[in-house]
């Protein structure tokens, strides 16, 4: 944490030494005070800081494209004719054991069109999720599909 809230002050202070306050300008003093870091990470005990930012940026980009896909799809099911769709109730065995974690996962399943957390078992071993979309009815596929790709990156991430 140490680490982040350094690299949090060398993007804010490249922001003023620059004196162009915006977003882009952030992203740019973040990024080389990571690099910076990155070099001399051998002076901090807690290395894990340079494994989990990458992972974090490619989580961001996975799900902003999963997103995209699936509001495409969503979209196209609405204005074609013939109905796509082919609803249930799917319980999905956990992998995430703290609130955070199972917090964080239903949220990100919320989010995509299509998907709705429903609830967490009282064991919270098990996230119900009811899906628009259950591809041919094969709810094993679509458990693996969000267990090998949302809930692993999102683990990777926060572990």
């Amino acid at each position: 944490m140490k680490i982040f809230v350094l690299n949090m002050i060398m993007a804010i202070t490249w922001m003023f030494l620059t004196g162009d306050l915006n977003f882009w300008n952030f992203a740019e003093g973040f990024l080389i005070g990571f690099v910076l870091l990155f070099f001399i990470r051998n002076l901090f005990e807690n290395n894990k800081y340079f494994v989990r930012i990458p992972k974090l940026i490619s989580f961001v980009f996975y799900f902003i494209k999963e997103l995209i896909l699936s509001n495409l799809y969503f979209a196209y099911d609405i204005i074609t004719p013939d109905d796509k769709s082919i609803p249930g109730i799917i319980a999905l065995d956990l992998d995430a054991k703290t609130d955070l974690e199972i917090t964080l996962l239903s949220s990100f399943i919320t989010l995509t069109p299509g998907t709705l957390s429903l609830d967490v078992s009282d064991d919270k071993s098990k996230l119900y999720i009811h899906a628009v979309y259950i591809k041919d009815r094969d709810v094993e596929a679509y458990k693996k599909n969000i267990k090998s790709n949302l809930e692993k990156r999102l683990l990777e991430v926060l572990r």
